[in-house]
């Protein structure tokens, strides 16, 4: 793969342009990593709005019908459902793990065998959270398994 980054002073916006004989799944993987960059979510943080990165979110997980965004430093409340979250999240790295938690695969360092034919997630910051087994087979998809 070739990369050629062109500075231009008088740009008003980053423009990525990618040549290739084909689209296949290198091609789709990187269109996706690069919308996003591009995604932002929105919570609620003491009364105020929060507008938060998503690649700064380690995972949110519903609780009593509520999503909250948690992230290195912060857990933030968003105002949508755990679903709106998924399909706002569609094409990056985000999977779902269980019915009530979706996981953000950039901040997962390790995975191990959990009882129930579960699968225990350690990401970055140390915290584990747990893949249902349902979606067990998902989350072993996702790193090529």
């Amino acid at each position: 793969m070739k990369i050629t980054v062109e500075e231009r002073p008088d740009s008003t916006e980053v423009e990525v342009l990618i040549t290739c004989p084909a689209v296949d799944e290198r091609v789709r993987a990187a269109i996706a990593a690069l919308g996003a960059l591009d995604r932002r979510l929105v919570g609620i943080v003491e009364g105020g709005l929060a507008v938060v990165d998503a690649a700064d979110v380690l995972y949110v997980e519903s609780v009593d019908g509520t999503a909250f965004l948690y992230g290195a430093q912060a857990v933030i409340e968003s105002p949508l459902r755990l679903h709106e979250v998924e399909a706002r999240l569609a094409g990056t790295e985000f999977v779902r793990a269980s019915r009530t938690l979706l996981v953000n695969f950039d901040h997962v360092r390790a995975l191990r065998p959990h009882a129930g034919a579960r699968l225990e997630l350690v990401l970055d910051n140390g915290e584990s959270v747990i893949a249902s087994r349902q979606f067990a087979p998902a989350v072993k998809r996702k790193i090529g398994l």
